[in-house]
């Protein structure tokens, strides 16, 4: 070996190992930065010697990474769930909270039990009236939050199809400046994480696997198969309504669903889009909300007939339907529609001695008698009571919210264990520290080589 040729290796050498100790230096300085994955520089020794550095490669587990995106997704999907259950159990609370419809039918209840003592009472009738229009702005209360949460579920959804289409926007030019990047020999490493971030976000939406291509660049595809970025991002359109009432479905038309490139596409858990967030702001949407509405208006329902059978039709009966008798066949949003007789409200040219005898008594009856009132304690407090009806219903937002929890918690657990893995396959400091002690001892050994060629360079030259 010749001088001139160990002095080669040796500064080869030198440049192979400054660059280890940049990429070790990023490594330790990133260790917490989400989407980054730890740097491995590549090299390869000479033929005539010294070293070469082939590149810098990121150490990945492609699986465990689509597997943890996927458990992502559901996690997200299950808080999404969650948090509205909660919402509805906070809109139709249970027995033991002030103002719930529990509370108001026992309210009712006692006052007409105390009016039937002293029917010839007016402030004992007016207990009676104040009782019975409290349940029913307690209905028309519980309704109204069920839209409101409905509503805004739709204007999560179209929050999340714009996030969801900007994303893969970002990610087609992210891929196209790894391609031009690779072509160009540069190192794509800090561009790659880049995109592992992009795509970790939107796979919290959609539930997403990520495909390779031999430019540089990744495909992405839904676990319901549908294809949203391969060169071209796709497109998901979504009309916003600005309010849900209770009778609008994405069966009936007035509600929007979901278009890819422009062709409709399922909305639900087993679509192409399925999984993620996106899927179950439409399940609350679409399917949570109307269960809580219809299990409302089977209460309210319930109430009205009770009542109406009190009173020969076609007069409508103390509760009726926005003033008018109950249409079986237009159950749906009949909680929100709910209202108290003006026959009885003083305020509204009614009478309160109604309440005592019969909804359209024209004169008031003996003051001891209370036909009227006691029929309407025995509809609410029949053979079936009417408090088992609101049990019901609490009850069944209950179980929809304990099932809700249950899923957060068995997704939430997945995702976490996943993650935890993730992260011991990350930036190891100890190991990293390691290196670079390896590095320096490397690095003397070339700096003394250079050195002792330089003193047997100047031996010679002094001879």
């Amino acid at each position: 070996m010749t001088l001139t040729s160990a002095l080669g290796n040796a500064l080869t050498g030198l440049a192979a190992n400054a660059r280890r100790t940049d990429v070790i230096a990023g490594n330790l300085a990133n260790m917490l930065t989400p989407g980054y994955a730890p740097r491995v520089l590549g090299s390869e020794a000479l033929l005539d010697g010294g070293v070469r550095v082939t590149g810098i490669t990121r150490r990945l587990d492609p699986v465990l990474l689509g597997d943890r995106r996927l458990a992502d997704s559901a996690a997200a999907g299950a808080e999404t769930r969650a948090a509205f259950a909660a919402a509805v159990a906070r809109e139709i609370p249970t027995a033991d909270t002030p103002g719930s419809l529990s509370d108001r039918l026992g309210l009712l209840e006692a006052a007409l039990v105390t009016a039937s003592v002293r029917p010839e009472d007016d402030l004992r009738l007016a207990a009676v009236l104040r009782e019975a229009d409290g349940l029913a702005k307690a209905l028309n209360t519980a309704s109204a939050g069920i839209d409101t949460l409905r509503g805004r579920a739709d204007a999560e959804i179209a929050q999340a199809v714009e996030s969801l289409n900007a994303g893969l926007q970002r990610v087609e030019e992210i891929n196209t400046r790894i391609v031009v990047a690779q072509a160009a020999g540069q190192d794509i490493s800090t561009l790659e994480d880049q995109r592992q971030r992009e795509i970790d976000v939107l796979a919290t939406l959609v539930p997403l696997r990520q495909v390779e291509r031999p430019n540089g660049a990744v495909a992405l595809v839904t676990t319901g198969g549908a294809l949203l970025l391969d060169g071209r991002a796709a497109v998901i359109e979504f009309d916003p309504t600005r309010l849900v009432t209770a009778h609008m479905s994405l069966g009936g038309g007035q509600l929007s669903g979901l278009r890819l490139d422009g062709r409709d596409v399922p909305t639900s858990e087993a679509g192409p889009l399925g999984g993620g967030r996106l899927s179950a702001l439409f399940d609350n949407r679409d399917r949570i909300g109307p269960e809580a509405q219809a299990a409302l208006d089977d209460v309210a329902r319930a109430l009205v007939e009770r009542v109406e059978a009190l009173t020969p039709p076609p007069a409508p009966g103390l509760f009726s339907d926005g003033g008018a008798r109950l249409d079986p066949t237009a159950i749906t949003g009949l909680a929100g529609r709910i209202t108290l007789s003006p026959a009885v409200d003083p305020e509204r040219g009614g009478a309160l001695f109604r309440l005592r005898d019969g909804l359209y008594a024209a004169t008031p009856g003996p003051p001891a008698r209370a036909p009227y009132l006691t029929a309407l304690a025995e509809a609410l407090a029949g053979a079936h009571p009417l408090a088992g009806a609101v049990a019901d219903l609490a009850s069944q937002v209950a179980q929809t919210r304990l099932a809700a929890d249950s899923e957060v918690s068995f997704a939430a657990g997945r995702a976490g264990a996943l993650r935890l893995i993730e992260l011991e396959g990350g930036v190891d400091s100890d190991a990293e520290l390691q290196r670079l002690l390896l590095v320096e001892q490397a690095f003397a050994a070339n700096a003394r080589m250079i050195q002792t060629i330089d003193e047997m360079m100047q031996t010679l030259l002094r001879i």
